[in-house]
């Protein structure tokens, strides 16, 4: 039986300086080997369910709670929620000139090795691994060595995201609209890339508005976000369903 990478129990979370409730009560279970898609109109809350979980400024958790392979991750900052084995694929990936995505990999690989009590990567193991997962993504050796995402086009800044999610390893993976902006062959290289990288000890969130990732990443279950919750759960059929009928219907169904 596949043990549970994270729990989430009757989360509530609002924006800090609002006080406006975005969260309000979400359950979600994920186990190792998983991938789930969480779908839902705009404003349901998706996008802040992925920032509350690894640790994003600007929000509060008012109750409930969140748990990675047994680790209450709402008492560690950020960064030590993403040396437990956390990853946050951007819907925006951000561009930071000055550090070169080889130098950003390699410091952030050695802070989780040091973190776990483990000895450091050496020069020659670690460009041998840029150049096996690079593969993945058909990224190119000059974008891994150029500053991080800066001019990269949007296709190759969702490539260098899992890129570096397969370079990092980790336990359970956001991936927040990496659909977004992609033309068809970039979408088909992104889903590939994520699809070598599922095993047996991770875990995988997708978090869609349109079913098209979902041809080319198979969910286990699809999850309906909607008003802060996650009022409805199914399989692949139920994201055909929503695109064919949009997200109308259920609110229809619940007052039924």
């Amino acid at each position: 039986m596949s043990k549970t990478l994270l729990e989430i129990k009757n989360l509530h979370a609002e924006i800090e300086d609002e006080g406006k409730a975005i969260l309000k009560g979400l359950n979600l279970t994920v186990k190792a080997g998983e991938i789930h898609a969480i779908m839902g109109p705009n404003g349901a809350g998706k996008s802040t369910l992925a920032s509350v979980v690894t640790g994003k400024d600007g929000y509060e958790v008012t109750q409930g709670s969140v748990e990675m392979d047994g680790q209450d991750l709402l008492d560690l900052a950020p960064d030590e929620r993403a040396k437990e084995g956390l990853f946050l694929a951007f819907q925006y990936p951000i561009e930071i000139p000055g550090v070169s995505n080889i130098n950003f990999l390699r410091t952030a690989l050695n802070e989780i090795k040091e973190y776990r009590k483990e000895d450091p990567i050496s020069a020659k193991d670690f460009m041998a691994m840029v150049r096996e997962k690079s593969k993945l993504v058909e990224l190119d050796a000059k974008l891994a060595s150029r500053a991080v995402n800066e001019g990269f086009s949007g296709g190759e800044k969702k490539r260098n995201e899992i890129f570096q999610m397969a370079m990092l390893n980790p336990k359970v993976a956001f991936l927040d609209e990496t659909d977004s902006g992609l033309d068809i062959d970039a979408l088909r290289i992104v889903a590939a890339g994520v699809n070598k990288l599922r095993n047996e000890n991770n875990a995988i969130i997708i978090i869609t508005h349109y079913q098209r990732l979902l041809d080319y990443i198979i969910p286990d279950f699809v999850h309906v976000l909607a008003d802060g919750k996650i009022v409805k759960t199914g399989d692949k059929t139920l994201a055909l369903e929503l695109e064919e009928k949009g997200y109308d219907w259920l609110t229809e169904e619940k007052t039924v």
